[in-house]
Parts: structure tokens; C-alpha cells; sequence
């Protein structure tokens, strides 16, 4: 069999999942310390508004618009002062994002401020957007945790249009983080691992999860949450695909795992409870039609797309 690098389906498995339809042209090789402001005179400008976890939307009862000219935010009391630079748009109309000042049980009727999961749950703004809403959360959530320089303790500058901090003190610049989470389905063509926590909505069940840690790989870390959470002993590891998760600032790295023995020693600190699902279950969990009510995560979420590809399309 001839192996080829870059065999791949029509569309990538990444863009089947929510937070990941960005399209904007970041420029990022040319973000000056002056951007956003650049960015702001070009009466073309249009920014997101956030404020504690939540996106603020225009609507008139049915559509939603996440978008405000400059001149409309005034209004709202937007901190200007924390604005950022998402990137532009084909035709070079620049979007921006910024923190919001007016609470949101202050807001008139016809803005409405949503959480982003329920955003994306709920189909409110396009599928590209739903990518720029991920990047402008997790940027000012870094930019409003990181105000102070971890070098000498002294506050820090916003720089580069929100994508660095530098200190005017000691001169130590900081640069945005990623928190990497390897999230990941142990199955074998019969059956899959799925687990619950006690945060779980009732009755669904999910892939396992946790933090890569320093000085780790990817599998590795699939190996170790594994065998962490379910005392499952992983052997070979595949990437599937990957999803922004604005909570506040993580990159869900989504992967298969062969399971080397099937005895389930669950960490019950961890989950509520852990088991094997043979595929016609998990196809009913999938549908919501399992007699019991049982369900996974709901379309958009990387776990559900590890689940429905192994329902699908099994293992070869």
C-alpha cells in the first residue's frame, strides 16, 4: 500500500466543530503598537462587545447581530481602552473586540448579552463569526488576567493590539497563552469508553479529557488522562481533530485511543461513572432515542464529533 502525507477527506474533521470557522486574515506579522487605533478610524470598523463570559447582541426580537460601528458603543460603556484587533475582512474592513462596560442586566431590550456556549449551541451568529468570538474571548480573557507583569509584579502595558504585554518597569514582554486539552475516545470496532462527570447536563455522557502537561506529547497525555481516569491502558494514538475552546483561553486536541485491556478502574473524584457503550447504544445516545434518556455531547462540541466518526465510520 502506497502511503501518501496529505490524504485527507474533502473538508477537514476540525471545521465540523464549533469556535472554529475563523476566516479573518490576522496580519499578524503586521500588528504596530498603534493598530487598533489605526484599525478604529477606518469608519469601515466593526467590534464584538464581552463582558463575563457573555456576548453582547443586537436583535429585533429574531436575528441577532454581533457586530457595533465605533460610534454605537459609546452607549454601552465600552472599555475602549482594552479593545483588540481580531483581523480583517476580504476586503479589508477591520473587526475589532472589546470588553464592555455596561452590565448586563443594565442593557436595553434590544441587545440581549449571551453566553458563549449557548451561542454556539443555539446557532445565534454565523459559523466564521462563531470563530472571531473565540479569538476575542480568549484574548481578552488573557488580557484581563495578565495586567500584571509576572517578571517584577508591576503592571503591564497592552501592546500589538492585544496579542502582547510589556512592562514599562523591567521591560519583560508576555505573550498570549493556549492551554492545550487532549480530549479523547478509547474505543475498539465493537464498543467505546465514554464517562460522566457530576457537572454533566443528566444523562449525558462524553469522551474523557484533561490538560497536557509540560515537557508532554499529545499521546502521551491521552495515555495518562486515560489511565488516570478509567485505569485503561492506551497503546497506539491517532489525531483526529482539533477545536478553539474560549474557556477561557484552550485548544481541544481531539484523538482516538486503542485500548490495551478493557477492565474499568474509574477515579471517582474525577467521574460519576465510566463504561464501555457498544455502537448501536451510542448511535441511540447520538439520536436521543436511548430508552433511558442517556445522550453525548450535542453537535458542535469536539466530543461529539469523535463520537458520531466512530459511530459512522468505526475503526479500520
Amino acid at each position: 500500500m502506497t502511503f501518501r502525507l496529505f490524504d485527507a477527506p474533502p473538508r477537514e474533521p476540525s471545521q465540523f466543530v464549533g469556535f472554529a470557522g475563523n476566516r479573518l486574515d490576522r496580519q499578524s506579522e503586521n500588528r504596530a503598537d498603534d493598530c487598533v487605533e489605526t484599525a478604529l478610524a477606518d469608519p469601515r470598523a466593526r467590534l464584538m462587545l464581552m463582558r463575563e463570559g457573555r456576548l453582547y447582541l443586537k436583535t429585533d426580537g429574531e436575528a441577532f447581530d454581533p457586530w457595533y460601528a465605533a460610534a454605537e458603543i459609546g452607549s454601552l460603556g465600552a472599555l475602549r481602552g482594552g479593545t483588540i484587533l481580531l483581523g480583517f475582512e476580504d476586503d479589508g474592513q477591520p473587526l475589532l473586540a472589546a470588553p464592555a462596560g455596561t452590565a448586563p442586566e443594565e442593557l436595553p431590550d434590544t441587545i440581549k448579552a449571551i453566553d458563549y456556549r449557548s451561542v454556539y449551541m443555539q446557532g445565534l451568529i454565523d459559523p466564521a463569526v462563531l470563530g472571531a468570538l473565540a479569538q476575542g474571548a480568549a484574548l481578552l480573557a488573557w488580557n484581563d488576567s495578565h495586567r500584571f507583569c509576572s517578571k517584577c509584579g508591576q503592571p503591564s502595558e497592552m501592546r500589538a493590539g492585544g496579542y502582547r504585554r510589556h512592562c514599562p518597569a523591567c521591560g519583560a514582554d508576555h505573550f498570549p497563552r493556549t492551554d492545550p486539552v487532549a480530549i479523547m475516545l478509547t474505543a475498539t470496532r465493537e464498543k467505546c469508553l465514554l464517562g460522566r462527570s457530576p457537572r454533566f447536563a443528566p444523562g449525558m455522557y462524553s469522551c474523557l479529557a484533561g490538560f497536557i502537561e509540560p515537557g508532554e506529547t499529545i499521546e502521551n497525555a491521552v495515555r495518562r488522562e486515560t489511565f488516570e481516569e478509567a485505569g485503561i491502558r492506551i497503546g497506539r494514538v491517532v489525531y483526529h481533530a482539533s477545536q478553539p475552546w474560549p474557556f477561557p483561553y484552550s485548544l481541544m486536541i481531539g484523538c482516538f485511543g486503542e485500548p490495551l485491556d478493557e477492565e474499568i478502574r474509574p477515579d471517582l473524584t474525577e467521574l460519576e461513572d465510566c463504561r464501555w457503550f457498544g455502537r448501536d447504544e451510542v448511535r441511540q445516545m447520538l439520536e436521543r432515542t436511548h430508552p433511558e434518556e442517556l445522550t453525548t455531547p450535542p453537535a458542535g462540541a469536539i466530543a461529539h464529533t469523535l463520537i458520531r466518526t466512530w459511530v459512522e465510520q468505526g475503526l479500520d
